[in-house]
């Protein structure tokens, strides 16, 4: 994949709204995740939108019938939890909603679920992942992601940290309540708000998530 194409929208205006607390500012675009780097198979790769749907059934596109869905761009910062923040990247790639259009939730669905390589997860309320900032990109600055960064499609959820976008998107599970994905099981906040600094789980409040 070369550069992108024209974009159909925009899904935000700003770069860099300043540094959440106890965020540092970093050059460049420092790579960052767990487990090993997948190996990209377009035979094999399929995007699927499962759960709670208001059919009952799934969905799944190939790779080619993904790039051809409409784009947009979001230009955002990225804050990881372990305290640094790159700002001003480019993201394009696809709209959470065009999915969600095409493959309607339940009325009682209230998180999402979304799945990666290697079986990782990272769970969503529906207004983050519907957020006109969040975007499930192929591309950052002009240019496709690279491996190491989540190339084919990673989530970018720019007012969360960065561990509730994951790498490597495989799947969307539409979920009519709250349960904990990979880092979440393993202490860290079930919201994840760079501004409030919620990093870990006994930082948590009442109502922010399921029990441990």
């Amino acid at each position: 994949m070369g550069n992108p194409p024209p974009t159909s929208g925009s899904g935000g205006s700003g770069g860099s709204g300043g540094l959440p607390p106890g965020q540092r500012l970093v050059q460049g675009w420092p790579v960052s995740h767990y487990g090993p780097v997948p190996r990209f198979r377009p035979e094999r790769w399929n995007l699927q939108v499962f759960g709670a749907t208001a059919t009952g059934g799934k969905r799944a596109w190939t790779f080619d019938e993904f790039t051809a869905f409409p784009r947009t761009t979001v230009v955002a910062d990225l804050h990881c939890g372990m305290g640094t923040t790159s700002t001003g990247h480019e993201w394009f790639g696809v709209s959470p909603v065009s999915l969600m259009e095409l493959v309607p939730p339940a009325a009682d669905v209230t998180h999402i679920m979304v799945w990666a390589e290697y079986g990782y997860s990272a769970n969503l309320r529906l207004a983050d992942f519907t957020s006109d900032r969040t975007i499930l990109a192929t591309h950052r600055n002009g240019e496709s992601l690279t491996a190491e960064h989540g190339f084919p499609l990673r989530l970018v959820v720019p007012h969360l940290y960065a561990w509730k976008g994951p790498k490597w998107v495989r799947g969307i599970e539409y979920m009519a309540r709250d349960r904990r994905g990979f880092w979440e099981e393993r202490g860290h906040h079930n919201i994840g708000d760079p501004w409030k600094e919620q990093r870990y789980a006994h930082q948590e409040q009442e109502g922010d998530g399921p029990a441990l």
